[in-house]
């Protein structure tokens, strides 16, 4: 099980989604990436990418200049 780090920062809707999207074929089942976004809607967004990709979310947390990074389990 690896952890996967992909940043984000920068990029506005719907591209942190599409980023996290293309990196699914390099991930394995039980790998988990970690992305960091500031674009607003990225909380909202990355929820609603979990549910509809049946991933798990782990966890968001907030860090410097409001970002946010969610932890998403494949």
């Amino acid at each position: 099980m690896a952890t996967i780090k992909l940043d984000a920062t920068g990029l506005r809707c719907p591209q942190p989604i599409l980023k996290i999207a293309s990196k699914m074929p390099e991930i394995n089942k039980g790998d988990i990436l970690e992305v960091t976004a500031d674009c607003p809607t990225f909380e909202d967004d990355v929820r609603k990418w979990c549910t509809r990709m049946k991933k798990t979310l782990l966890a968001i947390s907030t860090g410097a200049n409001n970002a946010k990074t969610a932890q998403i389990q494949f």
